[in-house]
């Protein structure tokens, strides 16, 4: 994996743990007002810095996951049993 692919790999994870992150350990607002703006499922304390860094990490450890099974050639679209082996007439 080149370095443009690795980025755009970990971009992807990265925004893939975000919405995993995101719904963890938020609260509703209890009493809401439509009608200041106010939404009853909104949450109060949404911790966003925490989140990201937690993203982060989870999507660092996930990445070299992803790297090393790439590396390895575990699973490989060049050869095994992946591989396309083209049309049977050649």
């Amino acid at each position: 994996m080149d370095w443009f692919t690795g980025i755009i790999v970990y971009l992807l994870i990265w925004w893939l743990t975000l919405f995993a992150v995101l719904p963890v350990g938020t609260r509703p607002v209890e009493e809401a007002d439509p009608e200041a703006g106010g939404w009853r499922g909104a949450p109060t304390r949404p911790q966003l810095l925490r989140k990201a860094i937690a993203t982060t990490l989870i999507a660092g450890v996930l990445w070299l996951g992803a790297y090393a099974l790439i590396a390895s050639d575990l699973v490989s679209f060049r050869e095994g049993w992946l591989a396309y082996e083209g049309p049977a007439g050649r």
